[in-house]
């Protein structure tokens, strides 16, 4: 097959109408052109206009004849081959299973591609099934009460499943393990449509049943998911390790342990660090949430063509280097979502964003972040992160006057550096409750300074942006995790073998889909050091 690239419709094409773009893109009849599959559909709003951008793949009579009249045409190419292949299969007896400790995307995969290749995985999950989970996470929006072991941070799907959803990323994928990811999502319940859309997403009520039908194939493959076991520590033999230690006494032995963790899990970092598993600081970012109204963004985004159904809710990428060093970005963009509690550790405030599949609530919102780092803001070693967070989420806690709620401030009145007193025409999302004050009181002074320099510029390319009544919630200070557990090109922990660091709470994802990649990597590596390859 051949794909071509960049082949622009206006937005309201019919099919028929795509099939004629592609055969007089190629020049070719229409009867040689057998078939063809759309791999990717974008669009270009580029001088007012309006565009979808596909890149094709062609079933096409005398391939080589016509790949050769378009020598040097970049955007005529052979298709790549895009299927998954399997590093190993496990033998018929297994002497041993591997451990992945977590079910977030992370843990998903690498349970799932472990068990497909028949090495029947032993998954350990400090909260609770997917449903349960949803309904504690539910009693601290509603009615202030966290259960440290099961809300937006822990528990099955991790805390992707109260997010937006989104499955794409900017990762490189040369081989193509994202596309296994989207195909292991479809078969699981996702809509196909996440297999094309340039900027795929699935939102959380249907992540929830996602979730659980991965969890079935893991079962039904011989794979094993025990929920509330809690790792509290390492076994070690010297610089090997031989399995865990549960928080309930119990022991699972193994001398293969992924950990998938979430960038959470500050409990299991601080017993990691006194096992000696070598650890590193790293840069994240912390900030706000801000909420503006979606109708403002689709109109800024879409123009005359926002509500068009093919365009949805209208999202936004936005970033700024500011005059003292620090970037100033938009994090995770929910459209027509909401601001949701995040906190996982008692008297903390932390937000996040989630939205539905719909993507049909009344306000836009992102993060609002400021770049930090280790050599500047927090020195002192590879858990220094998890303090500078605390603090801060600490002092979130108090300033929103307790029971969770959260401080926050007019966007006007943040600019002209005084407190709110009261809400304008946004309404904010966040549950349990907002108090209104000056965020300036508690985010660093190097943030406050950035993020007004940020706003007239981001003003720009979004009209309205600088609304005064737009809401900032604080804080957003999980964007990441703070520190990197390293990893060898073996996919083992520098000084502990047979431990295997991944996904984002390791340092190596940000997000759903590179999660999900890189659990899979994790599993090809425990697979090959399983069968001595």
């Amino acid at each position: 097959m051949l794909r071509i690239s960049e082949l622009k419709l206006p937005l309201d094409h019919t099919p028929e109408e795509l099939a004629d773009a592609v055969a007089s893109f190629l020049k070719a009849p229409a009867d040689d052109v057998r078939g063809f599959t759309v791999f990717k559909r974008s669009y270009d709003a580029r001088k007012g206009v309006m565009s979808l951008v596909y890149i094709i793949d062609v079933d096409v009579a005398n391939e080589d004849k016509l790949f050769a009249r378009f020598k040097g045409d970049r955007r005529v190419m052979p298709t790549p081959d895009t299927n998954y292949y399997y590093v190993g299969q496990a033998p018929a007896q297994l002497k041993q299973r591997p451990v992945v400790v977590g079910f977030g995307p992370c843990g998903i995969f690498a349970a799932l591609i472990l068990a497909q290749m028949g090495f029947k995985p032993i998954v350990l999950e400090r909260g609770k099934e997917v449903r349960q989970r949803t309904k504690d996470t539910w009693g601290l929006w509603r009615k202030s009460e966290l259960n440290t072991e099961s809300n937006v941070q822990y528990g099955e799907g991790g805390a992707g499943t109260f997010s937006d959803g989104k499955l794409y990323s900017q990762i490189k994928d040369p081989r193509h393990l994202g596309r296994k990811v989207l195909t292991e999502f479809v078969k699981a319940g996702a809509p196909e449509e996440i297999l094309y859309l340039a900027r795929p997403h699935i939102g959380t009520f249907r992540l929830v049943s996602m979730v659980e039908n991965m969890r079935a194939e893991i079962i039904e493959l011989g794979g094993e998911i025990r929920f509330e076991q809690r790792v509290d520590d390492l076994i070690l033999d010297g610089d090997r390790v031989r399995g865990v230690k549960l928080a309930d006494g119990g022991e699972v032995l193994s001398d293969h342990v992924v950990l998938a963790l979430g960038h959470s899990a500050r409990d299991t970092f601080q017993m990691l660090e006194k096992r000696g598993v070598y650890m590193e600081a790293k840069p994240f970012s912390v900030g706000v949430r801000i909420e503006h109204p979606q109708s403002l963004i689709d109109a800024a985004r879409w123009g005359k063509y926002a509500g068009h159904p093919l365009l949805g809710a209208a999202d936004y990428k936005l970033v700024h280097h500011a005059g003292n060093g620090r970037a100033v970005y938009s994090f995770c963009m929910c459209p027509g979502g909401t601001v949701v509690a995040a906190t996982s550790e008692e008297k903390r405030v932390v937000t996040n964003g989630m939205s539905q599949y719909s993507r049909n609530e009344r306000n836009a919102n992102s993060g609002f972040v400021v770049s930090i780092s280790p050599e500047v803001d927090y020195p002192g070693g590879p858990l220094a992160g998890l303090d500078f967070q605390r603090e801060l989420e600490s002092k979130a806690y108090e300033l929103g006057g307790g029971d969770y709620f959260a401080p926050a401030q007019l966007l006007g009145d943040f600019m002209a550096g005084k407190a709110s007193t009261q809400l304008g025409e946004v309404e904010p999302s966040y549950k349990p409750g907002v108090t209104m004050t000056d965020l300036a009181r508690i985010l660093p002074d190097f943030c406050v300074e950035a993020m007004r320099e940020a706003i007239p510029h981001f003003a720009r390319q979004i009209r309205g942006y600088d609304l005064h009544d737009a809401v900032l919630t604080g804080l957003e200070t999980r964007t990441s995790s703070p520190l990197r557990i390293t990893r060898g090109d073996d996919g083992q922990s520098l000084n502990i073998k047979g431990l295997f660091p991944a996904g984002e709470g390791a340092g190596y994802a940000g997000g759903i889909l590179s999660a999900g990649v890189d659990g899979i990597k994790v599993a090809e590596a425990v697979a090959k050091a399983m069968l001595g390859q």
